[in-house]
């Protein structure tokens, strides 16, 4: 899969069967949306493609507006957005940078710059709410008049539903919110993961007898938080089971190494021998939240901190336990 930002480049394909969207989480809806856009670029010979922004244009308009609360919880960063897409068949994606001028593009302008001159699209599949241009002043009507009038054709997909629910990010994120792993794995049609590099952090957690693998999650604002059993994959040729935290370290300085920014650390239950105390720095791991085991809290001591995480752990192989 080819990934550009922008479409100003002479890599990207001159023609291609279009959808558009953020695509936080990749899940069900947008798979079955994809498949069917495979399916259409093959019949035309052109390679599919998928136009997804950043930032998330919620979070544009939040900074702007200074409103955070305009900003969604984010489900996926841009790599496992990214890896979800080529894991669905497409071909190539182009990521806009969403800014000031392109919130200001009217529906047409949006047409004639991105669609028709940027990316020569030939077939346009969107969902049924979708909305474009400044002001989300055009809609399906507008964009299908349009493709009559340029010569590529529109296609809209009505809503994908599981067990009579609506699969949309919204729905995902509210899974997340409340801790219903299981529900949110039906949604995306697999376990809710965080993957990136393994970085090097306070160390704290081997001074307290629990070694960490440390990930930065570089959104503020996670969708899912709190302590979940997790299953690491890409350290072992297995995956290892382990209990992770996904938030701001209450019980810790703000003011630390990680300046209070969000962390995924984990807790590998058992770690491999074959590794070495620091084989993990800089791989890339997976790491799939798969139970929650209760909300972040704020421990007075690093000895309570410990005896927390000691009954973290026990609370993590318990639960591993009962699934066997």
């Amino acid at each position: 899969m080819k990934v550009f930002r922008g479409f100003h480049h002479p890599g990207i394909a001159p023609a291609c069967a279009l959808t558009i969207g953020n695509f936080d989480g990749v899940h069900r809806g947008h798979q079955a949306m994809l498949a069917l856009l495979r399916g259409e670029a093959a019949q035309r010979g052109v390679p599919s493609c998928a136009l997804t922004f950043e930032p998330h244009p919620r979070d544009y308009f939040a900074g702007v507006t200074h409103n955070a609360a305009l900003a969604p919880a984010r489900i996926a960063t841009l790599r496992d957005k990214l890896a979800d897409l080529q894991r669905c068949g497409i071909d190539q994606v182009v990521v806009l940078p969403f800014d000031a001028r392109l919130a200001g593009l009217s529906p047409q302008a949006f047409i004639d710059e991105v669609l028709v001159r940027g990316l020569g699209a030939r077939y346009v599949l969107v969902g049924d709410d979708f909305r474009f241009g400044a002001k989300r002043a055009g809609d399906y009507a507008l964009l299908d008049a349009a493709g009559t009038e340029k010569g590529f054709d529109v296609a809209r997909m009505n809503s994908y539903e599981v067990h009579k629910l609506r699969v949309s990010s919204s729905a995902v994120r509210a899974a997340l919110a409340e801790g219903r792993m299981d529900d949110a794995a039906r949604l995306l049609g697999h376990p809710y993961h965080i993957s990136g590099h393994v970085l090097h952090g306070r160390k704290l957690g081997r001074e307290l007898g629990f070694k960490t693998l440390n990930q930065r999650f570089t959104h503020w604002k996670p969708a899912a938080s709190g302590i979940f059993a997790v299953l690491v994959h890409g350290l072992d040729p297995e995956p290892l089971r382990g209990v992770a935290n996904l938030g701001v370290r209450p019980s810790l300085d703000p003011g630390d190494v990680n300046g209070g920014r969000v962390l995924l650390e984990t807790h590998c239950l058992d770690w491999p021998a074959a590794l070495g105390a620091e084989g993990a720095y800089g791989k890339i791991i997976r790491v799939e939240l798969l139970h929650k085991l209760h909300d972040e809290l704020k421990y007075d001591s690093l000895d309570a901190l410990k005896q927390g995480i000691t009954q973290d752990c026990d609370a993590a192989r318990a639960w591993f336990a009962g699934r066997i």
